[in-house]
This record gives structure tokens, C-alpha cells and sequence, in this order.
């Protein structure tokens, strides 16, 4: 960059980075985080045509790694070619259509994400896919196993067609296959074309999972705001960092959503009032 694209450009880097009460401090007194999240909104900023990215999304608060996510996204969608290194394999789940395997500086494998992370997970990514539907994946170490999961209606009977704003539940039942110290349990939905509508994990009741005994995990929604389409539900547990995922059950239920008497488009249903008058 030129000292006048950095002139003109300084505001909105030190902005993204979250430094503006550090700018004035000398770099070397950063903290290595510091250090990553200014090099990558320097990074973003140049508008690279090939951008190579290091673990940044490990560092910095949510809203530091939601915005770099946001990045991410939007040089995907100018076509800039992205290289994300990471051993989160949650992120490299989510950013990454191709993955390459590297063990001790060979190539061990290179193809889909899901295929590559199922065998670096040691699961076995051609059978699951032969044993269970279609639209299904299912990768993970296998430390914890999840039996089953379903989707109820109010009155617990399972369903896989619900009114727009009806009350759900989504039981799953899950089982240690070795002690764990714990265990976070992370449900997804999602459009057909995998977009993310609302997930969640168990962290938000402030409770874990651990042990060796079989457990069971209710997520009580009172009303489900969906609008009218097909979704897919997605639920997985993992270690407590999230970066180690023991069964991951992609797309598991698919279910219709159909609305009535309400006359909305989107994925949402958005409580409103209407006001008209002179």
C-alpha cells in the first residue's frame, strides 16, 4: 500500500481491527492476537486478489471473528481465491468447498471438506454415506456418539412438517464411547442450499456433558418463526473448545415448514404492527 492509501485507509483498518484505544501503542508491545488482527485488516484492505490466512479466526473477541467471517464471504463472492490455514475444523467446515490434508509436510489428502475432515477425524466418511440417506454426512472421533435425534411437536410425537411459529422440541440422545471431560452439544438449521438460519449450543444453558452414561438433550423452542420452505437439521457434540468434533450428524432430519394466514416472504416470521392512517 501507498502512505496514501494507508492515509486514506487508516481510520477503517484500525477500526476493524478493535485498536482504536492501542493505535498509539508501539507494536512491539502488542499482543500476538493484536498483532494478527491488525496484520489481517491491513490484509483485507489491500483488496488481494489471493488471500492467505494464517488461524486468524482464532483470535479476538466474537465480534472481531464474526466480522473477519464476513470478509471472508464477501471476497468468495468478488471470486478472490481464499487459503485459510487452521486446525479449527469447524471453520474449515464452514469457509472451505476443498481441503488439503498436510501431515509433517506431506500431502496426505486433498478433495470435499467433509470427506477430508471425516478421515482426518478417523471416520469413515464412504460408509456413513452408504449406510444412511442420501442427504446425509456424519464425521467425527467417535469419543461420544449420538443415538438419535428427532423432532417433536407439542404434544411429543415425532414430525417432520410444522406450522409457521408452532412450539417444538428437538430431543437427542447421545452416548460416551470413552470418558470425556466434556461435551457441548450444537444443533443447526438450515436452508436447502446450507445457508445457516439459527444455531445454538448447549453453552448457553451453562451446563456440560460428561461422564460415561447416556444422555439426553431437550432444546425447547415455544414457537419456531420459520417461514414456509424445507429446512435441514444438523446436530453435533464436540470438546469444549469446539475445535474437536466426537460425532457430527449433518442434515439429519429434514422437515417442511408450511405457513397460514400469514402473509410474509424471507426465512423468518417478524412480529409487526400496522398503522394506517391520513
Amino acid at each position: 500500500m501507498s502512505k496514501k492509501d494507508v492515509e486514506r485507509q487508516f481510520d477503517s483498518i484500525v477500526e476493524f481491527a478493535g485498536l482504536e484505544r492501542f493505535i498509539d501503542t508501539p507494536v512491539k508491545n502488542f499482543s500476538s492476537g493484536m498483532t494478527i488482527r491488525l496484520g489481517f485488516s491491513i490484509a483485507t484492505h489491500v483488496e488481494p486478489e489471493i488471500l492467505l490466512i494464517d488461524e486468524v479466526l482464532t483470535v479476538g473477541d466474537q465480534a472481531f471473528q464474526r466480522k473477519s467471517s464476513e470478509k471472508i464471504e464477501e471476497f468468495r463472492r468478488d471470486g478472490r481465491t481464499i487459503v485459510v490455514v487452521s486446525h479449527s475444523l469447524p471453520a474449515v467446515q464452514q469457509l472451505c468447498k476443498e481441503v488439503v490434508w498436510l501431515e509433517k509436510g506431506k500431502l496426505k489428502m486433498r478433495g470435499p471438506s467433509a470427506e477430508v475432515i471425516a478421515a482426518y477425524t478417523g471416520e469413515s466418511y464412504t460408509q456413513h454415506t452408504a449406510k444412511d440417506a442420501d442427504f446425509r454426512e456424519r464425521w467425527g472421533t467417535d469419543a461420544v456418539r449420538i443415538d438419535n435425534v428427532q423432532l417433536l411437536s407439542q404434544s411429543g410425537s415425532p414430525i417432520e412438517r410444522v406450522e409457521t411459529n408452532d412450539p417444538v422440541t428437538i430431543r437427542i440422545r447421545l452416548t460416551p464411547q470413552k470418558t470425556v471431560p466434556s461435551c457441548i452439544v450444537k444443533v443447526v438449521i438450515t436452508k436447502l442450499d446450507g445457508d445457516t438460519v439459527w444455531s445454538a449450543t448447549s453453552l448457553r444453558s451453562g451446563a456440560t456433558l460428561s461422564g460415561s452414561d447416556t444422555s439426553q438433550v431437550n432444546v425447547e423452542i415455544p414457537k419456531l418463526p420459520l417461514l414456509e420452505g424445507t429446512y435441514y437439521l444438523t446436530v453435533a457434540c464436540t470438546d469444549s473448545t469446539g475445535t474437536t468434533e466426537y460425532d457430527h450428524c449433518a442434515n439429519w432430519i429434514r422437515f417442511d415448514v408450511h405457513q397460514r394466514d400469514l402473509f410474509e416472504e424471507g426465512v423468518v416470521a417478524v412480529p409487526s404492527t400496522w398503522s394506517i392512517g391520513e
